[in-house]
């Protein structure tokens, strides 16, 4: 976090540092989840396969998963703080389930553990608590059918700033390949951006730098606080300023300025750490070259 206020980040996060994995680091604590019975199964409508833990029985949150390094994370920082838990749909594709049968029933009860443990960490101190649902961009009519009713159903109740991490994956293997399978334009989210439009969600984030999403699809998330990502996690080259700000200027012609909280397109973990915090660096450069214009009006 440091290292994050040192860049210049105003909203900064733990960067995940107490989990081996982003959906699994959830998982590993609640019952009904054996991490002994590890089944391989596609996930991502099978864009690849992983190892993935079995639901054997009724699932429960019997304590708090992630209260201890909140508290420790809170106690470090003063500005911000955004904490990202695994979405309900991502969840249930990154699982296997030998117990409930129905992948929207689990995802329903999946998003009650969520909420009950996202309003603890409210109460920490928690200032954004955003749904990580890279899934999104692959299960269009179960984004329409259940998934935004498993988001509502996860922020139930929720004061803090909500939002959805939707983008099409960092940089492994396995995203990149399948991104050069998508054309020259990456339409997905022209289904999903007026569902999310109509939804209680405050903040939706996705790939901007890049990538191959039309920038004019941004207007279809009207009244939403976007993140635009304007770092692209799946190259080691570093982005200058006047690129970032280039990458901010184009999503401002659709979306209002106040609206715009520039971002990563997703995780930074498959990067070396000097690139990391090169990166993060022109990330806060950037979006500081359009701040200034703006205020000189």
């Amino acid at each position: 976090m440091r290292e994050q206020e040192i860049a210049g980040i105003d909203i900064v996060s733990n960067g995940e540092q107490f989990r081996q994995h982003f959906v699994h680091g959830f998982l590993e604590h609640i019952e009904g989840v054996d991490f002994a019975k590890r089944i391989r199964i596609g996930i991502r409508d099978n864009r690849y396969e992983a190892e993935c833990p079995t639901v054997i029985g009724p699932i429960a949150r019997l304590r708090p998963v992630h209260a201890d390094e909140v508290r420790f994370t809170r106690a470090h920082t003063d500005r911000k703080l955004k904490f990202t838990i695994p979405g309900p749909m991502t969840i249930v594709d990154t699982i296997a389930d030998e117990y409930y049968g129905e992948r929207p029933r689990l995802a329903m009860e999946f998003a009650r553990l969520i909420n009950e443990e996202a309003r603890e960490l409210e109460a920490l101190g928690i200032d954004v608590i955003q749904l990580d649902e890279p899934a999104f961009n692959v299960y269009l009519d179960d984004v329409e059918n259940w998934g935004i009713d498993a988001l509502h159903r996860a922020v139930e109740g929720l004061r803090c700033k909500t939002a959805v991490h939707i983008c099409y994956g960092y940089g492994i293997k396995e995203n990149i390949e399948w991104k050069k399978t998508l054309g020259d334009e990456w339409r997905q989210y022209e289904r999903t951006f007026p569902l999310l439009a109509k939804s209680r969600i405050d903040q939706v984030s996705l790939e901007c730098a890049g990538s191959r999403v039309p920038i004019p699809l941004l207007e279809l998330l009207e009244g939403k606080e976007i993140m635009v990502g304007v770092i692209d996690v799946a190259t080691t080259e570093v982005e200058s300023a006047d690129e970032v700000a280039e990458t901010i200027r184009k999503a401002m012609a659709y979306v209002p300025a106040e609206r715009i909280i520039p971002c990563t397109n997703c995780g930074m973990v498959p990067l070396p750490r000097t690139v990391a915090r090169a990166k993060l660096r022109a990330l806060a450069d950037g979006a500081a070259l359009v701040r200034v214009k703006l205020e000189r009006g």
